[in-house]
């Protein structure tokens, strides 16, 4: 016996053996139930379910499901091709929430259970979410017509969309008038197809006076999942008219950076008033620093980016929307670039006196039109001559370049040369290039340095690749990784000094790579380029990194390190340690990739763990085994029929059941540590459960927890112990729930006892039903009314009944719930017979009702019986024949009546197993066997005899 700190005590009940082989091993099995509000959930074919619900609405699905070992759980989402993940995959009856659920969470949701038994075990559901929007009116008119007035006499039509699910009806009003097809003559109403997005037309033909109105389309999906009409309103006069804008700046609108922008548009006409908005073409927003009031957008101190094209957009719901876009340049020269190209009619790469040379720049601008290009030599203004040609590039192209050719150069040509770009409005700054031409100048040369064309690192180095560079001016050196087949990849950097400097370099990074002259801020000729491999030097990859092996002493086993991969790959040596001992060192050949390691009896010392290093230059791959007697982990058994049953009205009992996970594997289980404590208290009480025998793969073991108080949980956890010591625990939750009796065949109460054979009073209702024998009723008894003994006419035998005195008023209900009954997993449903004696006797009874409540995914009570009214001052008997198709609880009701002679009793229930028989007569109660003992009795006084011998 436990202390009474936790006030729960614990027996030892019995210990079973399950079956040999598989035993009680199976396949998963899923059903889906929802436990949040639904607005409908329906069955489609191939068993697909359908669960509805308002949009903004909390969904809550549950994955229910069976197998043995305890199958994971996993939700997922498809839709439109697309899987998405829900929820934690190693939950067990993993439960998807999702608060505020929105329309494009709607879509089929999978739950996928799987144990490694057969296959996975797959169940969906189809989620559709119900939403409305606000309707939109928009209004045309006939095409091709061009009259002063746009809608003296024309066709209009007015269009109501909204979106919705499901499909919208649409209903037309004119002021207060509903509008039908038969209604006016010059009405036509386009009745859509009930799809997804409608919309319905109202048309308006040759247009009368009298359509100058107040008109209203009313959207409606008839009031599903409670989701309410809503409606959109429009004014149509002979005012009305689509918008126009006009925008009150340049196009293009050039501006300088820093300065502020500003863009203004306004509607010429429009009736209603137009809304005006701006948009930024490419783009889903405005600049950040931009605001947007009306038809004005400002955006202060702009910088390039914020050049493009503009949109100002004018909508009022009649005709198209009016758009007008306005170009915005922001000044400024980018990317000053140049290049020296020597006499191209002679195959020379150097400048020589008396030949021509080129010299060219380039440099983008906005606007292209507005650059201008200056040149100077040795800080001179230079033009344009016979010998010293100056041309520029068309100024609509971008980026423009400028040439100055020197023809016949002479030693006196020799200098500097600078090339100034400008823009003729200022705003940008100006950008020089200075080219320096003289007897030192000559094209780029390239080359690596002597033993740096291969270079061999090691993973994780910092690795610099360099390339020799001469030549005046020094051109920028581009770097590419070589592809396969030797074609040079896209540039993926630029080096100044000719070095590309690699920091944590890896094994992919392996390759050949090309260094080249770049064709601007040089000479422009034929690329210079040269070529270096880098070898990236990696350890052992092996496999298995980790692995737990458990075994049982005196066996044989293997141990395998495999090589999956290393640089370089051969001259591998391998070591094997148990801990820091040494057992073996050899090296691996050239024909295999594993090295194994045999034990032929396994001792105690030779648990540990097991190391095999395979080293190479690079460093070593390392397996690691650890070789364990421990045991593996209980499997807890969920499936359990009727695991939790009643012990006493204020403790349970429960039926722990398990499988040992791979018995075999290890030394025979000796016995089990089961430990407990209740939730949310710290202490455990513990007590080992010893083991006779072998357990077998797949034998269910149990043990009965006892003395649980009511209503707590409590954690246990189970560990199996072998001649290694303590193995892998399992923990779980014990649950209180309603209590369940698990072997229903015959039900009795008289309500004898305060416990009231689990019967509980409903917490809902106006007032409680009473216990009371006549020796004890209270003095406040109504004469004239209710019973003066129980059904057997004992004084002293106690009934249930409904005290109608004061404060009770007219109507007022007492229900009282018998304990839950389960159907032991039947599959075929048998039929109960439930019987009862009621008594009913006074001129103010009310009624009694009996429901059958089946308690599933969610909770439904069926009338069974029912009677009104007076019966006389005797005991009755009821017979019902019920039908649960799952577990149930039979609820007794009364009803008050119009005053206090209105006591209603009961007495002496019982539930059995098949139809109803004959009733029999009262006098033959005396007769009827004593009930049974409940199953948690037998158990208990079956352990204090075992006990009792033990001793």
């Amino acid at each position: 016996m436990m202390g009474s700190v936790f006030g729960f005590l614990w027996l030892l009940a019995g210990f079973l053996r399950g079956v040999s082989g598989q035993g009680v091993y199976a396949p998963p099995t899923v059903r889906i139930v929802h436990s949040a509000q639904a607005c409908h959930v329906e069955e489609e074919r191939y068993s697909e379910r359908v669960y509805t619900i308002r949009e903004g609405g909390t969904l809550e699905l549950q994955c229910l499901i069976t197998g043995h070992p305890r199958p994971q759980i996993g939700w997922t989402k498809t839709a439109g091709g697309a899987s998405e993940r829900q929820g934690d995959s190693s939950l067990f009856n993993d439960t998807l929430r999702i608060e505020n659920i929105n329309r494009h969470q709607g879509g089929r949701y999978y739950c996928k259970a799987e144990n490694g038994l057969g296959s996975p075990a797959i169940r969906s559901i189809r989620v559709d979410v119900y939403y409305l929007d606000e309707p939109q009116i928009s209004v045309h008119h006939s095409v091709g017509e061009t009259k002063e007035h746009f809608y003296f006499e024309r066709t209009v039509f007015l269009r109501c969309v909204a979106n919705s699910n499901p499909p919208v009806h649409y209903s037309w009003r004119r002021g207060r008038d509903l509008l039908t097809q038969s209604s006016d003559t010059g009405v036509e109403i386009y009745e859509p197809l009930f799809t997804q997005g409608e919309t319905k037309i109202l048309k308006l033909k040759n247009l009368r006076p009298q359509d100058y109105a107040d008109y209203t389309c009313i959207a409606s999906i008839r009031s599903v999942c409670g989701i309410r009409d809503k409606s959109a309103h429009f004014r149509l006069d002979n005012r009305t008219a689509p918008p126009s804008i006009k925008l009150l700046v340049d196009d293009p609108l050039v501006v300088n950076p820093g300065e502020t922008l500003t863009l203004v548009c306004v509607a010429s006409t429009g009736d209603p008033p137009p809304t005006l908005s701006w948009m930024k073409h490419g783009e889903e927003e405005l600049p950040q620093r931009g605001v947007s009031s009306g038809g004005t957008l400002t955006v202060p101190a702009v910088t390039t980016n914020d050049g493009g094209i503009y949109i100002c957009e004018a909508f009022n719901n009649v005709g198209n929307p009016a758009k007008k876009s306005v170009s915005v340049l922001v000044r400024g020269l980018r990317k000053g670039r140049f290049w020296i190209t020597p006499d191209p009619y002679h195959n020379d790469d150097n400048i020589q006196i008396g030949r021509e040379v080129k010299i060219s720049c380039q440099v983008e601008a906005t606007p292209p039109e507005e650059l201008q290009f200056s040149w100077l030599k040795n800080g001179r203004p230079l033009r344009s001559s016979e010998r010293m040609v100056i041309t520029h590039t068309d100024a609509d192209a971008s980026p423009g370049t400028t040439n100055l050719d020197i023809i016949d150069l002479k030693f006196t040509d020799f200098g500097t040369y600078t090339c100034v770009a400008s823009l003729r409005s200022g705003g940008s700054p100006d950008i020089s290039i200075d080219v320096n031409i003289s007897s030192t100048t000559v094209p780029p040369e390239l080359s690596v340095p002597r033993g740096r064309s291969h270079l061999i690192a090691q993973e994780g180095d910092t690795v610099d690749l360099q390339c020799l560079v001469s030549g005046k001016p020094k051109p920028i050196i581009l770097w590419s990784r070589v592809e396969e087949g030797g074609a040079p990849a896209a540039a993926m950097a630029e080096s100044y000094d000719g070095v590309l400097r690699i920091n944590n370099v890896s094994r992919d990074m392996s390759g050949v790579y090309r260094c080249h002259t770049s064709q601007y801020n040089g000479f422009n000729v034929k690329p210079r380029q040269a070529l270096i491999t880098l070898v990236v030097q990696y350890p052992p990859v092996v496999e298995p990194v980790s692995m737990e092996i458990r075994q049982a002493l005196g066996r044989a086993f293997s141990l395998t390190c495999h090589l999956l991969r290393a640089h370089p790959a051969r001259l591998l040596h391998y070591e094997w340690k148990l801990g820091s001992r040494l057992l073996t060192v050899g090296e691996l050949s050239e024909q295999s990739d594993d090295t194994v390691y045999h034990v032929r009896a396994l001792n105690r010392e030779g648990y540990g763990e097991y190391t095999c290093d395979i080293t190479n230059e690079a460093g070593a791959g390392r397996c690691s085994f650890l070789v364990t007697g421990k045991a593996y982990a209980p499997e807890f058994y969920y499936d359990t029929y009727g695991a939790l049953w009643q012990n006493r009205p204020r403790a349970y009992g429960f039926k722990l059941q398990w499988t040992q996970m791979d018995p075999g594997g290890v030394d025979r289980v000796l016995a089990y540590r089961l430990g407990i404590r209740q939730v949310g208290q710290s202490r455990w009480w513990e007590q080992e459960i010893p083991i006779e025998g072998t357990v077998h793969k797949g034998e269910l073991l149990t043990y009965n927890l006892t003395e649980l108080v009511t209503p707590e949980s409590y954690l246990v956890r189970l560990t199996p112990i072998t001649r290694y010591g303590e193995g892998d625990a399992t923990e779980r939750i014990i649950t209180y729930r309603a209590p369940v009796n698990p072997h229903l065949r015959q039900f009795q109460c008289g309500f004898e006892d305060e416990a009231l054979c689990l019967f509980t009073q409903d917490k809902t209702d106006e007032f409680d039903w009473t216990r009371h024998s006549s020796t004890t009723r209270d003095t406040k008894y109504t004469s004239n009314t209710g019973p003066s003994a129980d059904h057997s006419g004992s004084k002293q035998g106690f009934f249930m009944y409904i005290e109608t005195s004061r404060p009770r008023l007219q109507g007022d209900k007492a229900r009282l719930f018998s304990p839950t009954f389960d159907l032991d997993n039947k599959s075929n449903n048998p039929p109960y017979c439930l019987t009862f004696y009621y008594h009913m006797y006074g001129k103010h009874i009310g009624t009694l009702n009996v429901f059958l409540r089946l308690k599933g995914s969610t909770v439904t009570d069926t009338s069974v019986w029912s009677l009104s009214g007076n019966q006389g001052n005797r005991w009755r008997q009821a017979t019902v024949n019920i039908h649960p198709s799952s577990a149930f609880q039979i609820v007794m009701e009364g009803v008050r009546g119009s005053g206090v002679e209105g006591d209603i009793a009961i007495d002496d229930v019982t539930i059995e197993e098949g139809e109803c028989k004959d009733p029999p007569p009262n006098n033959l109660r005396s007769l009827a066997p004593p009930s049974s003992p409940p199953i948690w009795q037998l158990s208990f006084t079956l352990c204090l005899a075992l006990i009792g011998q033990q001793r």
